[in-house]
């Protein structure tokens, strides 16, 4: 069974770009981004099973020194959604 999840990061201040490179490397990683507001980056996850997936966070993604939280989003059910945006 595939476990995705979106992962939250608040990380140290001017870290944003490095942050997401560094978690790019990571295999389980699908996507990374930085964003606007309360957290600072935003990462998809897709790892095998529950197991894993508490391995990943704990043993290598709180070891990367500018992240200072995390916030952990399993995803129930996934829909795709429109490929195209609708401009005006």
């Amino acid at each position: 069974m595939v476990i995705q999840a979106y992962v939250l990061f608040k990380v140290n201040s001017g870290t944003e770009r490095e942050t997401c490179r560094k978690l790019a490397d990571f295999d389980d990683v699908l996507v990374v981004g930085i964003i606007y507001g309360e957290y600072d980056v935003i990462a998809k996850i897709s790892v095998s099973d529950m197991q894993t997936l508490e391995e990943f966070l704990s043993e290598k993604i709180r070891k990367v020194p500018s992240i200072i939280l995390t916030s952990t989003m399993i995803v129930a059910r996934e829909y795709k959604g429109r490929t195209k945006r609708i401009t005006k």
